[in-house]
């Protein structure tokens, strides 16, 4: 397949699309990257959807998206716009629409954009598998044509602009029979909608391929771009978001891996951000991911194009490495804690790396985000490290410590292309790009010991660490690589953002074996600061492996972002059952507002939790449910139930303490 889905793999250019005219804000073509949110207020409340919209704008948001899901929200409406206006407020309004075509027409009379997902207007979704031959697919696909025929018309006739937006929780049963589960079925499923748009003459349309799995989000919006350029369709805006991302550090986390890979292969138009929280929390977080790009062109070095590209960006598949120790082959990515700029380690100062220490039983506990290597630098840790975690020292420290063998040796380039003693078991090896000369890559071929840590200082800093990847595959080199990035002067929500893109983006591309985060704190600053950044970086390095799918170390929550048809609490609620529930490591518990977007969109959960009127919640195994109209008040116990019945259900432990330290 010729992989047109990207300008280049080497260098910051993003994609031009056509200039889609959105009220006053136009998006696409070379209009700056937009912002914008949904609010959470019940539509039928006119002067509180006012006043979040106002908050929201104020925040950034350049689009405001309000839930439509009948034809009384969608003509309520108007009084919203109506009293915006008023206020002398003009950001252009989008009604989201789900099921219901009615609600659709009429609000594209009203608002400058309306958003219809294919999975459900005039389809449907009853989790059946329907045996269809060409001729019966063909004619549901005409069915659906001609009920959204009528939309595009008004559309057209009124200059509203239209997304169309799949989501990967809600592909029609039609679509699921055909092309089952999968990132193809979902461009597949906007596709059908777009060439009837093209076939009416309008163009004012946005699409987006957006999942709660970062790795089938990534790969079904590359594979869109791929298809409308196979297809000759126009070169349509693309409106980014990774959807029920979850809450706080995590949603922050998740979101950053999606759509920070995507920014990074110059796609996207829009970005939305969606957490489990307030929709003007989403704006800046969403403004920070953006604002990266503003000068990268100019800021980055210039990168080499490889004379092959060894991956493919449409289907994960790891790269294929020799285990050395723990590293590389089947073990999942290592986390490696920098604490080389401590001037002492103490017992109690692991805690910082998941490591708790007891002094009353003289003994460590582990926790599930634990780190499993330490890199100590010159100063070697002057105790006994807990079984799980291994110290990484210099060179020329090892040798100093007398090449002790519970301590592994990182070598610089130049070491390790002139030192001839080193660990038998496993040596840690500095590289970049530049380093990868034919010397060493044929010494690392043949070193059974060797992992690398790959670092650079580009501003284009993932593609450089890509291009080295590639330099390794090509050169059939199968050394296990850590991802190694630093991140001097930025804020801690910048480093987690920027992190989560770098890493995260290599990790969906199935490159790295471990990962490895520094930053920059004084020296003379207190042992306090450098030990709660150290814990940040450790939870940070944890959070990004579970949002790129590759290490699943805790509990994952697939939480809704909250709008107008939400039925409970959804802040409250998942805060209760994040309680409840976060020492079950790899459980994913989907929490959804409403039946739109449950059992849908939490798509490859484990359980879901959904509201189906007030005060009344759906319990699911999976996609089916379980227990219907449960009083809210004991769903939460019955969630629990549920889990126990299946025997995944465990009771929290309650850590020691470090006692007397």
């Amino acid at each position: 397949m010729n992989k047109t889905y990207c300008l280049s793999l080497t260098e910051y250019k993003r994609r031009l699309s056509r200039e889609v005219t959105i009220g006053d804000v136009p998006m696409g073509g070379l209009n700056p990257i937009r912002v914008q949110s949904m609010t959470t207020v019940d539509t039928m409340d006119t002067l509180g959807s006012v006043e979040q919209t106002l908050r929201m704008v104020e925040a950034g948001c350049e689009y405001v998206r309000i839930t439509a899901p009948s034809v009384k929200e969608a003509q309520n409406l108007l009084e919203i716009k109506k009293e915006l206006r008023k206020r002398g407020c003009n950001v252009p309004l989008i009604a989201d629409i789900h099921f219901t075509p009615n609600a659709a027409e009429l609000a594209a009379r009203i608002v400058e954009k309306v958003r219809v997902n294919p999975g459900n207007y005039a389809d449907k979704k009853k989790f059946d598998f329907i045996e269809y031959t060409d001729v019966t697919y063909q004619e549901e696909v005409n069915r659906i044509r001609e009920r959204f025929r009528p939309l595009v018309q008004i559309c057209k006739q009124y200059g509203t602009a239209m997304r169309i937006g799949t989501n990967h929780g809600s592909l029609s049963d039609r679509i699921m029979s055909r092309y089952g589960d999968t990132p193809l079925g979902m461009v597949e499923s906007a596709l059908e909608f777009l060439r009837l748009c093209e076939e009416e003459n309008y163009y004012n349309v946005v699409l987006s391929m957006k999942a709660s799995n970062t790795q089938v989000m990534v790969q079904a919006y590359r594979l869109l771009v791929q298809k409308l350029d196979e297809e000759d369709l126009q070169p349509y805006p693309l409106h980014l978001g990774v959807t029920e991302a979850g809450e706080a550090e995590d949603g922050r986390i998740k979101s950053a891996v999606g759509i920070g890979t995507l920014l990074e292969d110059g796609l996207g138009d829009t970005v939305r951000v969606s957490l489990t929280e307030a929709p003007e929390a989403e704006a800046p977080v969403a403004k920070a991911l953006i604002d990266r790009y503003t000068h990268r062109a100019r800021e980055a070095k210039p990168i080499a194009e490889a004379p092959k590209v060894p991956i493919d960006p449409f289907q994960y598949h790891r790269r294929i490495t020799r285990e050395v120790l723990n590293l590389g082959g089947q073990n999942v990515p290592r986390v490696m804690v920098d604490v080389s700029r401590l001037a002492s380690v103490e017992y109690a100062d692991l805690r910082a790396v998941g490591h708790l220490y007891s002094a009353f039983l003289d003994k460590f506990q582990m926790n599930d985000l634990g780190a499993d290597y330490l890199y100590s630098g010159q100063r070697p840790v002057p105790f006994m490290l807990p079984n799980g975690l291994k110290e990484v020292v210099d060179y020329s420290a090892w040798l100093d410590a007398g090449a002790r063998a519970d301590h592994y040796p990182v070598l610089t380039q130049a070491e390790y292309a002139a030192v001839g003693a080193r660990h038998p078991e496993l040596n840690f090896v500095f590289q970049n790009l530049a380093s990868l000369t034919p010397a060493t890559l044929a010494q690392l071929r043949e070193d059974a010991t060797a992992v690398v840590i790959l670092y650079t200082d580009n501003a284009h800093a993932m593609p450089e660490i890509r291009r080295a990847f590639f330099e390794l595959i090509n050169n059939g080199v199968t050394s296990p690589v850590i991802i190694n990035r630093q991140y001097p002067a930025l804020t801690a929500e910048q480093t987690q953002l920027y992190a989560a893109t770098d890493v995260g983006g290599l990790l969906l591309d199935g490159l790295g074996d471990g990962i490895v985060l520094s930053t920059e704190l004084l020296p003379e600053r207190p042992k306090e600061e450098w030990l709660t950044t150290l814990d940040q970086l450790n939870q940070l390095s944890f959070g990004i492996l579970q949002a790129a799918r590759t290490r699943m170390s805790k509990t994952e929550y697939i939480s809704c972002p909250s709008c107008g048809r939400t039925l409970f609490d959804l802040q409250e609620t998942t805060a209760m059952i994040r309680k409840r529930t976060d020492h079950l490591k790899g459980v994913k518990i989907g929490i959804m507002g409403c039946i739109v977007n449950g059992p849908g969109e939490m798509a490859d959960a484990d359980y879901g939790y959904v509201g189906v009127g007030k005060g009344k919640i759906a319990l699911y195994r999976g996609q089916e449910v379980i227990k219907k109209s449960v009083p809210e008040e004991r769903a939460v116990d019955e969630l629990i139930e549920l889990m126990r019945e299946d025997g995944r259900w465990l009771e929290k432990e309650v850590l020691e303490e470090p006692v007397g330290v």
